[in-house]
């Protein structure tokens, strides 16, 4: 009779266990290895019985806007959330994310960058774990190329990236000379704008907080970038972001391509690359300096402090960045697809042999330094964005005129001043300077 009581109380707590398994609600962007992710993901449920995931995958603006909301209005709609250094510093600052302590050895923090854990950390508290992370650089067909008789250059400038496009557009034959984001967005067209105006000596604002469109910096980049696009890109370049871009370099449309470097696991992948043979890789073009012409960025997970599953979050959190998550990509998916950019035992002899992109990404996140952006002076952190929590609204109010101009709605001189005047208007409302 005891042991029969035994065996029905064990009955009864495993069915308990079971009916009040936590659901954890995992907010992430639409790329590739955030997809990946959520496949290799059955792996951890089975390790982890008593932790149900239920996913929200959105594309990149959207996501950004309802995180946004979300956790400014303590909403607690998500239980982990795929965010960037800009909101990871910014949100840990003010409280609204869990501190990413007592990780398990085994995780082996020191062997993350030390400028991503800089770029996710507040006061030396790190605030998201990195999935992966990112500079810019510079794809191109090899073949296309050598056909027309040119070499590209280890580090390009702007002015031959143009030359280039010019040669090699071949719009009758669905081959444009080059593909750059347009789609408005301070995470989108204004990562790789910002990046080019950077080359250009531009920056986002004086010592003072004043902004500088309609500076002479700021006229050559605009006009430039409106002008390589418009005359070399695909049509409806101003719809296009990183995915819509990717879709196009890997059916072979696109001549060169300058975006996040980590799209070179894609790009390489012959079975969604049509040209996976004949990519080459080089740096993010420069043009007057060299100084902010290539990003830094990480796409990390989070847990927000209204989560009531913190304990379960940081399970998931810290198995999909760790060690354990890159072997098994590399088991089930091949070395070169692990998430680059954060773990320097990534970058062993096999993942270098493995990867054409390899030594320019690793190269091009060294390089990358968010305090010195620009060849002028700069009141704040960042490369292709400013850390400060009214960026991302400005950021997207001026991709929104990019796009404008991009499309012929504007003209770029009136564009530039209809960005000076939103942006100065924004930050004199915000109290600038403080």
């Amino acid at each position: 009779m005891k042991i029969a009581k035994a065996l029905l109380g064990t009955t009864c707590l495993a069915l308990a266990c079971h009916a009040q398994a936590e659901t954890l609600t995992i907010a992430t962007v639409n790329n590739a290895d955030m997809i990946r992710m959520q496949r290799l993901s059955e792996t951890f449920e089975k390790t982890h019985p008593d932790i149900d995931l239920n996913w929200v995958v959105l594309e990149e603006n959207v996501l950004r806007q309802r995180l946004t909301t979300d956790i400014a209005t303590q909403g607690g709609q998500f239980d982990v959330l795929t965010i960037g250094m800009y909101e990871a510093s910014l949100w840990g600052d003010k409280g609204w994310l869990a501190p990413m302590t007592n990780l398990p050895a085994s995780y082996d923090v020191d062997d993350v960058f030390p400028s991503v854990r800089e770029g996710l950390s507040v006061d030396g508290t790190l605030y998201a774990l990195p999935f992966y992370a990112e500079s810019s650089m510079t794809y191109y067909r090899k073949d296309l190329f050598e056909q027309a008789g040119l070499t590209m250059p280890e580090h390009p400038t702007w002015s031959q990236i143009a030359d280039f496009a010019a040669k090699l557009h071949k719009p009758e034959q669905e081959q444009y000379g080059i593909c750059l984001r347009g789609k408005a967005g301070w995470g989108e067209n204004m990562a790789l704008i910002t990046t080019i105006a950077n080359s250009f000596g531009a920056r986002w604002f004086d010592e003072q907080w004043q902004p500088e469109f309609t500076g002479p910096e700021w006229t050559k980049a605009a006009n430039f970038y409106v002008d390589l696009l418009g005359k070399y890109g695909p049509p409806g370049a101003s719809s296009n972001g990183f995915n819509e871009n990717l879709a196009l370099f890997n059916s072979g449309k696109c001549a060169m391509w300058v975006d996040a470097t980590v799209a070179g696991s894609f790009v390489t992948d012959a079975s969604q690359s049509k040209v996976a043979d004949k990519v080459g890789f080089a740096f993010a073009p420069h043009e007057a300096t060299e100084k902010g012409s290539a990003w830094l960025y990480s796409w990390a997970l989070a847990i927000p402090a209204t989560s009531n599953n913190k304990d379960a979050a940081m399970e998931f959190v810290s198995w999909a960045t760790s060690k354990d998550y890159a072997n098994l990509v590399a088991e089930t998916g091949g070395v070169a697809n692990v998430p680059p950019g954060t773990r320097q035992s990534t970058y062993s002899e096999a993942y270098m042999k493995a990867a054409p992109f390899a030594q320019v990404t690793l190269e091009s996140l060294k390089q990358a330094d968010p305090a010195d952006p620009s060849a002028k002076p700069v009141p704040y952190v960042g490369i292709q964005l400013v850390t400060i929590p009214e960026f991302q609204a400005i950021g997207t109010q001026v991709g929104k005129l990019f796009s404008a101009a991009l499309t012929g709605q504007m003209p770029v001189e009136q564009m530039l001043n209809a960005a000076q005047q939103s942006v100065q208007r924004d930050m004199k409302r915000a109290g600038y300077p403080k």
